[in-house]
């Protein structure tokens, strides 16, 4: 029997390692002596994994909840080392899959090579080449510490081998979150808040990034130029109360904004499908805008994969103004860049990761 251990430190990991879930079930039904612990770094009660969460997954709850809650990086860091090394010392492991770059991955990372359990990265390769994000420094982490990185495009593996990793460890498997969107893809809901709105007459926003929101007026700015720009198209802001609170000063100016609460995976997943376009600061919003073929505009000076502008739908626009301004015209215009899907973004990752994996424990 090859055991699995896949770690989940937030809510997002859920949509991208419920995949592998699949692959892993399907498997055991072809006979195959596979097994997987599903653990998550949080708490049980964590209010951010919304009880439809898993039921739209179609997956089941993590199997264990480390339970460490803080807002501190290197509490966590801490306490997550120490909580998973218990874990590991309790139940027999044969490889370890971590999710990302968040600090929970970076030490649930570190204990299981201190452990000598072979270690697989799950979207290795992903750079800001910003050394002052505390996630730049998890990344470099991580990523030298893998026996195995699974990246999502070429772009990515080249930034691990340029990072010290040998060619041998890096496997180009996709962007296995597009496993999860075409999984799903005819389970999309379509939500209350489009009651009244038809699809394609809206725009989405969504804002997460606590550096952007720490910039209140420079955030206010590029609100107010969005909102200008959009006129009298319905701009829908599905936003949690840390990103609410920082706009709704300007909100009242603006009768076309309209916030609702956050929604579940398949209703959030149709708002941004039939969007006219999705303006954000998350990369994974901006990579399924590239696979469902909407128009992106990215509010951050990079993106983690650069795919997403060379042949996706997206436009970065950082700091510059006019440029968002100029992106949110044509954007409501209609005019926008033909996008084309990356190489292997094509929904079949996950049985991809799953066969190395296989090969990895079965030598």
């Amino acid at each position: 029997m090859i055991n699995i251990c896949i770690v989940a430190g937030a809510r997002p990991n859920f949509i991208k390692v419920a995949p592998i879930i699949h692959a892993i079930m399907e498997c055991k039904e072809e006979g195959k002596e596979v097994g997987y612990t599903l653990v998550y770094t949080g708490r049980e009660d964590d209010a951010t994994l919304e009880a439809s969460l898993f039921e739209d997954l179609q997956i089941k709850r993590p199997q264990v909840f480390l339970g460490i809650d803080s807002t501190s990086l290197n509490e966590i860091t801490g306490k997550v080392m120490w909580a998973f090394e218990q874990y590991l010392d309790s139940n027999t492991t044969d490889i370890v899959i971590v999710v990302d770059d968040l600090a929970s991955t970076m030490a649930t990372a570190i204990v299981a090579k201190k452990h000598g359990v072979v270690l697989a990265h799950l979207v290795a390769g992903t750079r800001s080449f910003d050394i002052n994000m505390p996630k730049e420094i998890n990344r470099l982490v991580i990523d030298g510490l893998s026996d195995i990185l699974f990246t999502a495009g070429t772009t990515s593996s080249s930034t691990a081998m340029r990072g010290g990793a040998e060619m041998s460890k890096i496997y180009m498997v996709g962007n296995i979150l597009l496993d999860t969107l075409r999984r799903n893809a005819q389970r999309l809901r379509r939500p209350e808040c489009l009651k009244d709105i038809a699809d394609r007459e809206y725009i989405v926003i969504t804002l997460n990034r606590r550096k952007l929101l720490a910039e209140k007026e420079a955030m206010l700015q590029k609100i107010r130029t969005i909102m200008e720009k959009a006129g009298d198209l319905t701009v829908i802001a599905p936003l949690r109360p840390s990103a609410r609170n920082v706009i709704k000063e300007i909100a009242e100016d603006f009768p076309s904004l309209h916030f609702v609460e956050p929604l579940c995976y398949l209703e959030f997943a149709y708002l941004t499908a039939h969007a006219r376009g999705v303006i954000t600061d998350s990369g994974n919003i901006a990579e399924e805008a590239t696979f469902n073929n909407v128009p992106c505009i990215t509010l951050n000076t990079y993106t983690e994969h650069i795919e997403t502008v060379t042949q996706g739908t997206n436009v970065l626009v950082g700091e510059d103004l006019k440029l968002l301004a100029d992106s949110v015209s044509d954007m409501v215009a209609g005019k926008w860049k033909d996008g084309s899907l990356p190489d292997r973004w094509d929904g079949r990752s996950a049985r991809r990761i799953l066969q190395i994996i296989l090969e990895a424990c079965s030598k």
